[in-house]
């Protein structure tokens, strides 16, 4: 801290004679909506960064990082951006349909309800034999539980996946929280909440709870509904406000919790500003690579970002972008070379697509405002919602045994990516757009097809 006061001072005379007049405050207006005011995060040579650096009021926070960066000692100096989650909004799929959990509980007395709702867990084809209705857009769940089942550990059991999102509703606290109805109290291992810096990672805003339902609700939940990885633990990290924003220094410091908490794989449903350099979480990610734990994220949405961004664009992380229910590219779904698969995120599909479904992702969480009434809403739709599905496949890869032991952890990583991506189905599209396919979760976790 002595050093970068030495290198600072000196910055603050030489900088108080920049502008400061309204063209200068418009400026940090509106640049303040892609990171926090005020803030830069500095990383020198040989040491660590574990705070923001808080400026001036009025700095202007890119002049302050350019200048920075001359200095040989600074590794990096730069603002502390704003992740937003994931999703977007599209107008309910089904008006009639309520999404009220009252309505889908007097629904699901029979086995296999959840398939009415969840086309994308369901075999995109198969023997009528089985009961279960196909779709185009489905990853085949039914062919991955029954390995997990033969293979000893149901649904992902003994693998944990941190959801970095707007928290968890993982358990009831006071008169203003309650535990989400598709969870049950030993499906959590503990967590933290770095936007309230407390231990109590509570979702305030409801994305977090839909992501975490996809990737791990548990089964004979009474709703009909169910999660891909059932048998996984989930670890709550809070990193998205509210409003589901984050900034860069607290998700880098969530990933790093996770890690050193024995999560095995993490789950990031947001992104940040198109183009933008965020090394603070890159370096976060890079330490996850090598300690050996699968990192998965969202590519963006059209509208919200401009080109697929981190963390899809960090050291190892698996790049996903979506499709919709007539296994098509989502209209939302961004290219670049940092996608390694598609999975279903739901929605209207790309122009040109021959399918017209555009049903969203179903789960169970917080009605809009709430934090204690519950609804399956028909609004949930995006890259969010398909990193959620590789997320809990690559538990139940891990879990399953279609990858062998390897003698580093960095190369298990390598290995389960490798293997969802070979065992992805080819949609016909240009790589920048579906990188290696679909998910097919059935055969990632088939024996008969194991990874080296």
């Amino acid at each position: 801290m002595r050093r970068l006061l030495r290198i600072l001072l000196p910055l603050v005379l030489s900088m108080a004679a920049l502008p400061t007049g309204a063209a200068a405050s418009q400026s940090a207006i509106g640049a303040a909506r892609e990171f926090a005011p005020r803030q830069l995060l500095v990383k020198f040579e040989g040491q660590r960064l574990d705070r923001a650096v808080e400026l001036p009021r009025g700095a202007a926070v890119g002049r302050w990082a350019a200048r920075l960066r001359q200095n040989p000692d600074v590794v990096y100096a730069e603002p502390n951006y704003i992740a937003t989650a994931s999703a977007i909004d599209q107008a309910p799929f089904d008006p009639n349909d309520s999404g009220s959990i009252e309505a889908a509980a007097a629904a699901s007395s029979e086995a296999g309800k959840w398939a009415y709702k969840q086309w994308n867990f369901l075999p995109s084809e198969g023997p009528e034999s089985t009961g279960l209705p196909t779709s185009p857009g489905g990853i085949d769940a039914p062919s991955a539980w029954r390995n997990l089942i033969e293979g000893g550990r149901p649904g992902g059991a003994g693998i944990v996946v941190a959801v970095l999102d707007s928290g968890i509703a993982y358990r009831s606290y006071g008169a203003g929280y309650v535990r989400s109805p598709d969870f049950g109290p030993g499906q959590f291992v503990p967590g933290y909440d770095f936007v309230s810096h407390d231990r109590l990672p509570l979702d305030q805003n409801g994305h977090g709870t839909h992501v975490a339902g996809t990737i791990a609700e548990k089964t004979g939940n009474g709703f009909g509904l169910t999660g891909l990885a059932y048998g996984a633990k989930l670890m709550p990290v809070r990193v998205l406000d509210r409003q589901g924003r984050g900034n860069a220094l607290a998700i880098a410091r969530g990933i790093r919790f996770a890690m050193a908490h024995d999560a095995d794989v993490i789950n990031m449903s947001f992104n940040f500003p198109c183009g933008k350099r965020v090394p603070v979480v890159d370096e976060a990610l890079r330490e996850a690579y090598l300690g050996g734990v699968v990192t998965v994220a969202s590519a963006g949405n059209l509208g919200s970002e401009g080109c697929v961004s981190e963390p899809a664009t960090g050291p190892r992380v698996i790049g996903v972008g979506g499709t919709t229910e007539g296994a098509c590219l989502g209209s939302y779904s961004l290219a670049g070379g940092s996608i390694d698969l598609v999975a279903p995120g739901g929605g209207i599909p790309r122009s040109g697509c021959p399918s017209v479904s555009s049903r969203p992702i179903y789960q169970v969480t917080l009605r809009p405002g709430s934090t204690s009434e519950f609804a399956i809403p028909a609004t949930y739709v995006g890259t969010s919602m398909a990193a959620a599905h590789v997320s809990g496949a690559a538990a139940l890869v891990l879990a399953s045994k279609a990858i062998k032991s390897q003698p580093k952890p960095h190369y298990l990583v390598d290995a389960v990516t490798r293997h969802l991506r070979q065992t992805a189905r080819d949609l016909g599209l240009p790589t920048p757009q579906q990188g290696a396919g679909l998910l097919d979760v059935g055969r990632a976790t088939n024996p008969v097809t194991r990874a080296s």
